[in-house]
């Protein structure tokens, strides 16, 4: 096996540089987990890397076994699912095939050995003894259960996503780059990859928002956000990045709080105490001359002072870091401290024909709700009923003049023609907190029409909104999706504080896994 390795790329997509002189060294063992905000280049990363499109400078050396999951499987709808495990068992075949042609010929011919040898590695590599009873395995794992003879043109999107993932692991390539390989798969399927993915020995590449993923496989973790160096790198899974994360985090706090407080006390030195320090005292009877000579000395003294103090606070002024963003944080609801003991909302017996039944749900003014369950099993529609834009039967009782706000999962606005900042200023005035320092929109968008935003841009611009603004119940439907893993962390930070009630229906595993509130099942 050989390592990935890529020097100084560069790639402008438009008029934006997405990327600009990323380096990076995949060895043989490394699983290397690529996170950032949308649009940071992570896609654009692994399509340079996997020779899927060619960088506007830099250079890549990769290894001649190298896979890459596609978006779209390149085989044609007619093809069965038998076709692709063939295909991905076709090089463990071809070893075992040679490794019989070549034992047999070595009696002969003794110089065939290291051949033989370097076959052997290679069969070895790719499981070749044990491939066919492994795509039984890996079908199964990852929910393939379907009879071998199906056309890919009768398979869901997330099937023939599974299966393109199904294909490469039973391939078992030197070097593996993965987009976003949890998507379309529960949490068995997800962590059945995990299990695979860690017993493979070559170089991984994988860009995901799934932090329990990252978590349970990365051995090293690239954060491809701005950053005056260009993207870092940490070793160790998502939870020693967090770590390190929040310890660069408090030594910026830490830089910052001393360098305004070093500005501040050198402000006070150069205008006043250094001044005070002068040659101010009474002249004393018969000793004008020394009263002078010794106000000279003085006088240049302050004055070397003063300049050395303006000195320093020019080089301050210049170098200081810049104030670190305030996390996410909601304001606090008067609801939540007028009645923190009410119900807001009772449902009974609530029924959605096809879609959701529900016998009693009491919601508290200060409840925090996690709703999980497979898909299909009514988490959307039970929040819809909540916030009273669908109608069901049974008894729905909200309190009175009750603010509800909610974050679907397709977010429209009724003025598409308003730019970012309008929509912004229009819902909470002039004086609202700006929305560039909430880090869910990038200036760069703030005078973008919104109806000319991305799915994943306005569901964070409405988030944006509800941040700063919140209801007395907020209901968030799969509100971690479209986010980085960092805003993600945030964002569930500042649900432990927020506002009154708060119901989330998630399917984010690392969000499940820490949930401090109630949960109600779904069970679909």
């Amino acid at each position: 096996m050989s390592a990935l390795v890529c020097h100084d790329l560069v790639r402008t997509l438009g008029t934006r540089r997405v990327l600009d002189g990323v380096s990076l060294v995949a060895s043989p063992g490394h699983r290397i987990g690529l996170i950032g905000e949308n649009g940071s280049g992570k896609t654009t990363l692994l399509r340079l890397l996997a020779g899927a499109d060619e960088p506007d400078g830099g250079s890549v050396e990769r290894p001649p076994d190298l896979g890459f999951l596609h978006q779209e499987m390149p085989y044609d709808p007619a093809a069965t699912i038998a076709d692709v495990v063939d295909d991905a068992l076709r090089e463990a075949r071809e070893d075992l095939r040679e490794l019989d042609r070549l034992g047999a010929a070595m009696a002969d011919d003794p110089s065939l050995l290291e051949a033989y040898g370097e076959r052997l590695e290679r069969a070895e590599l790719h499981a070749a003894w044990d491939a066919d009873r492994r795509a039984s395995l890996v079908l199964g794992g990852l929910g393939l259960d379907l009879p071998r003879e199906r056309p890919l043109g009768t398979l869901s999107g997330g099937q023939r996503g599974r299966l393109a993932l199904a294909a490469l692991l039973l391939r078992r390539p030197a070097a593996l780059l993965l987009d976003e390989p949890t998507n379309h798969l529960d949490d068995a399927a997800a962590a059945f990859l995990e299990e695979e993915l860690r017993g493979m020995g070559g170089a991984i590449l994988v860009a995901s928002h799934d932090r329990a993923f990252l978590d349970a496989v990365c051995t090293d973790v690239v954060d491809l956000d701005p950053a005056v160096d260009g993207p870092i790198r940490y070793g160790g899974n998502y939870t020693a990045y967090q770590a390190e994360k929040r310890a660069e985090r408090e030594r910026w706090e830490r830089r910052f709080a001393e360098e305004q407080e070093e500005l501040a006390g050198l402000r006070v030195h150069a205008g006043t105490t250094a001044r005070r320090v002068g040659f101010d005292r009474p002249m004393p009877d018969r000793d004008k001359m020394g009263y002078g000579r010794r106000g000279g000395r003085v006088e240049k003294q302050v004055s070397s002072r003063v300049r050395n103090a303006l000195r320093r606070i020019d080089e301050l002024e210049r170098d200081q870091v810049r104030k670190p963003p305030e996390p996410l944080r909601f304001r606090a609801s008067a609801l939540a401290t007028a009645a923190p003991e009410g119900l807001v909302v009772s449902l009974r017996s609530v029924h959605v024909p096809g879609r959701l039944s529900l016998e009693r749900l009491d919601l508290t003014a200060t409840d925090r709700l996690l709703v999980t369950g497979p898909n299909g099993a009514g988490k959307s529609t039970l929040l819809a009923v909540l916030a009273g834009t669908l109608p069901a039967e049974g008894d729905v009782r909200r309190r009175g003049r009750l603010r509800v706000g909610m974050l679907a999962q397709d977010t429209v606005f009724d003025r598409p023609d308003r730019t970012v900042a309008e929509t912004w200023e229009a819902r909470l005035g002039a004086d609202a907190v700006p929305l560039a320092s909430l880090g869910l929109v990038a200036p760069r968008d703030l005078g973008t029409r919104v109806g000319e935003l991305s799915v994943g841009q306005r569901r964070r611009l409405a988030l944006a909104l509800l941040i700063a603004d919140p209801p007395e119940v907020l209901l968030l439907d799969e509100p971690t999706n479209h986010l980085s893993p960092r805003l993600c962390d945030e964002l569930e930070e500042a649900l432990g504080t927020g506002p009154g009630a708060v119901v989330v229906a998630s399917h984010d595993r690392w969000l499940r896994d820490r949930w401090q509130g109630r949960t109600l099942h779904l069970p679909g």
